[in-house]
């Protein structure tokens, strides 16, 4: 008996003195993960002292940029001087991709999410929330026999309509059909792309006509989104294409005819769009002049000898094109075949725009897009 008391006296003391050194001991301080200095440089941080290598990957820098440990363990780096901007990243942390779960504003994609950051200018930028009447996003669903691999076969649209919209207005809107890219989904201009801010700024300083901004899920099969290898295979690009021109002609436009004050008539309507959204914008476009009168591809993710092996029947003067308007960032893998396809459509006698940008194949080139392109559009030119 004695013994068992010893051995209990013996255990509580241990417990006790476990418990002050936990005591002792709290728990290490929170990291703040981004940091935006005053010099609008980035500091970025991860806590993980069992990892063996760490990067932080940011959309414009183009390669992952190594941070360094210390010794608690928490991984930094701060980059040089970033303009006003929003800027993706993510973490790699020994390879693998980490999202920074102490930010919680993310960039929506179907295939890898990545965080956000602004880095604020002198003065607000065109995508930043300012002191000017908003316009409204409403998001719609509907039942699609077009777009294959969606859940009940359920696809949706976003309508940006400009302040003071009047669905009563005996002149029709005129009417923008505006696509995103491989990965994204629906949201992608408003979520990432602040297409209904920019167009709120663009308004608010008369560069723009009060229009109305559709935003359709851009895939006829929700299978070319799995995987970038699909962007080898051209059979799968054109089915992709070609379904989701029927679904967008087919089904999203008589929708949005019917809901929407909107101009039937071809002069007021524009398609463009983004990457696989450019592709998509010059390919429905230029197939369809009786359709639209504006076209422009932003970065679009095209193979220009089997864009113009579709095209041979492109003539300028039939077409009548108000606008034909191809950019580009300089630092963009897809710049070749852009360069190649204006130049193709100039043989053609097209009266192209072609516009080349600082940049990679990064939001940031196409929020600058979309503010130079709307301009341009629906004017008595």
């Amino acid at each position: 008996m004695k013994n068992m008391l010893a051995q209990i006296s013996i255990a509580l003391s241990l417990f006790s003195a476990t418990q002050a050194v936990t005591a002792q001991a709290p728990p290490p301080a929170p990291v703040r993960s981004v940091e935006v200095n005053p010099d609008r440089t980035i500091t970025f941080r991860y806590r993980d002292p069992l990892a063996t290598s760490m990067a932080v990957v940011i959309d414009v820098a183009g390669k992952p940029t190594p941070m360094t440990k210390d010794d608690a363990g928490v991984w930094s780096v701060t980059t040089g001087p970033m303009a006003p901007e929003i800027y993706a990243y993510h973490f790699s942390v020994d390879g693998t991709s980490r999202l920074d779960t102490s930010n919680p504003r993310f960039a929506p994609s179907l295939t890898a999410i990545s965080n956000l950051i602004e880095v604020p200018g002198d003065r607000p930028q065109m995508w930043d929330v300012t002191n000017v009447p908003h316009g409204v996003v409403h998001h719609h669903t509907y039942n699609t026999a077009t777009v294959l691999g969606l859940e009940n076969n359920q696809s949706d649209y976003y309508v940006y309509t400009p302040p003071s919209y009047d669905a009563k207005a005996k002149k029709p809107y005129p009417v923008l059909y505006l696509l995103h890219g491989w990965s994204d989904d629906a949201s992608g201009w408003t979520a990432v792309g602040q297409a209904h801010m920019i167009l709120d700024n663009l308004l608010a300083q008369g560069k723009i006509k009060p229009m109305v901004v559709v935003m359709p899920l851009g895939y006829g099969d929700m299978s070319f989104v799995r995987g970038h290898n699909v962007w080898a295979n051209r059979a799968a690009i054109a089915n992709n294409v070609t379904l989701f021109q029927k679904a967008l002609l087919t089904e999203v436009m008589p929708r949005v005819e019917a809901e929407y004050n909107i101009s039937r008539k071809r002069e007021d309507r524009a398609i463009a769009g983004l990457s696989m959204g450019g592709l998509e914008s010059l390919t429905t476009g230029l197939t369809h002049t009786d359709k639209f009168a504006y076209i422009g591809g932003f970065s679009a993710a095209i193979n220009a000898e089997a864009a113009a092996s579709g095209l041979d029947a492109l003539n300028p003067k039939a077409a009548d094109l108000k606008l034909l308007w191809i950019a580009c960032g300089v630092d963009d893998d897809l710049m070749p075949a852009n360069r190649q396809f204006a130049a193709w459509l100039k043989t053609k006698d097209m009266p192209v725009t072609a516009i080349e940008t600082p940049g990679r194949h990064t939001w940031q080139v196409w929020r600058d897009n979309l503010v130079n392109f709307t301009p341009l559009l629906f004017t008595d030119k």
